[in-house]
């Protein structure tokens, strides 16, 4: 299928956001970023016409031609069928089962316990302190990088990348927690096989031009 028009809403440092921009240069899916600045002003997610567009609130949207596309690994899932070359996805049901679950682990179980509305909900309704909430973060991220280091190390499916030597869903979900650990502090030292991959994405051009710091809404020096 011909790319046509694809617009993906995004904020420079929304994890979720990222994850689908490395898919789409994986992909060499040329895209116009729609930059929707989550903190300024309330947040322009919660204003239209972006809130029209997506009635959670969150980025990322994906709008292809008239198509509007939501949550971020269901729009990874339709970039692959859509374009199956080069796949984000293993051929064989047992490998993509694999891949799916560590994409899941980060998404579903690890980054909605840290996400900008959870900690905005900490400080202005529980009045929660910065340190504790850092704190908070921190734990869970560990918890699932605990999880997810003993998923990844010395298994033989594990190679360059999360699955295989080529990248596929999973390494697109890992590479902005590592983002997000980091910003936050965590001890990444214990966690051999994640910062090994990392580094093997991150000197792919199609990860290294997602990073939040190369997007045209990062404010300057970030």
């Amino acid at each position: 299928m011909n790319a046509g028009s694809i617009r993906l809403y995004s904020y420079w440092r929304s994890s979720a956001a990222y994850r689908v921009r490395i898919a789409l240069n994986l992909k060499g899916l040329p895209y116009e970023t729609m930059p929707v600045h989550l903190v300024r002003d309330g947040g322009d997610q919660h204003k239209a016409p972006f809130s029209d567009l997506n009635p959670q609130e969150l980025v990322p949207v994906l709008l292809h031609g008239n198509r509007i596309l939501r949550q971020s690994l269901a729009i990874m899932e339709y970039l692959d069928e859509t374009w199956p070359s080069p796949p984000l996805m293993p051929a064989t049901a047992r490998d993509r089962q694999r891949v799916r679950s560590i994409s899941q682990l980060v998404a579903s179980d690890m980054h909605p316990l840290n996400n900008l509305r959870v900690l905005q909900f900490f400080e202005t309704t529980w009045n929660v302190p910065q340190a504790e909430r850092e704190a908070w973060v921190r734990h869970w991220i560990k918890v699932g990088f605990d999880a997810l280091e003993d998923t990844l190390c010395d298994n033989p499916s594990t190679g360059a990348y999360c699955d295989g030597d080529v990248p596929t869903m999973a390494d697109c979900c890992l590479v902005p927690q590592v983002y997000n650990a980091e910003r936050f502090g965590v001890d990444m030292a214990p966690y051999r096989t994640i910062r090994r991959i990392t580094r093997e994405c991150l000197a792919l051009e199609a990860f290294d031009a997602a990073r939040p710091e190369n997007q045209p809404d990062a404010p300057a020096g970030s």
